[in-house]
């Protein structure tokens, strides 16, 4: 796994000369900086870092990890994850602008509706009281088990975007058809006008699965500088075109 952040700092490297970035790849072992926050009727889960990967087992409603602070204003936020195990719906998502219990959550899940299909959702999210506003939702296929995927929440103002493995899935204000129960929803993807505060952490997390996480990657102009890159972008040109015909 550590060879593909070689491809995602590389793709993100042209803003690193004017914002902050933070890099996270649990090569140090401990999860110094970072909390858990999680939903008030969540069973207890774990984090332990195996071989250099986040494993999280989290058998009950949503717990996630954050970090950073109010400070943190406009950002991308991006996390590798690999589903490995899910006995029934459950969910993965990332996390903006964390402050208390509020946070604008975007993810795939299958918790909602009682529909086996699983959905892209995004909403301005109070973790701890599982309500909120949905911002987003669609249906979407679930990310593959045992396969590395790439999760990339942005936002800026009033304005968000998701993507899935380099592919925007959401952005404020655009249109989409949501199928339900047979009938078809014409909507348009709501901004974060409604969400309590602009500013926050970053984090991500998932309920009822067992899944690795790595190379959590966020970039903003209030980002502190942290972690180092695990190789000379300029002096490993060949490797980076190497490995971006693997994918």
């Amino acid at each position: 796994m550590k060879s593909i952040i070689i491809i995602a700092i590389l793709f993100l490297f042209p803003f690193c000369t004017w914002s902050g970035t933070f890099l996270e790849t649990f090569d140090h072992g401990d999860l110094e900086g970072w909390q858990e926050l999680s939903a008030h009727d969540a069973l207890p889960g774990s984090w332990e870092i195996i071989d250099g990967e986040l494993q999280a087992i989290i058998p009950g409603a949503s717990r996630y990890l954050i970090t950073g602070d109010e400070t943190w204003k406009d950002y991308s936020i991006q996390v590798d994850v690999m589903p490995l195990e899910k006995p029934g719906p459950g969910n993965i998502s990332i996390l903006a602008r964390v402050k208390g219990n509020w946070a604008v959550d975007c993810g795939i899940t299958d918790l909602i509706f009682n529909d086996p299909e699983s959905k892209v959702v995004c909403s301005s999210l109070d973790v701890h009281a599982n309500e909120g506003t949905v911002l987003h939702i669609e249906p979407y296929p679930a990310l593959r088990s045992n396969k590395w995927s790439r999760l990339k929440l942005s936002v800026n103002g009033d304005h968000f975007s998701f993507w899935i493995n380099e592919k925007k899935i959401v952005e404020t204000g655009g249109e989409f058809v949501l199928i339900q129960d047979g009938r078809e929803f014409q909507l348009k993807t709501m901004d974060l006008s409604r969400h309590p505060v602009d500013t926050g952490g970053a984090g991500f997390g998932l309920a009822y699965h067992t899944a690795r996480f790595d190379n959590i990657t966020i970039i903003g102009d209030s980002i502190p500088d942290k972690g180092r890159l695990p190789v000379s972008p300029q002096a490993n040109l060949s490797t980076m075109w190497s490995s971006l015909k693997q994918f």
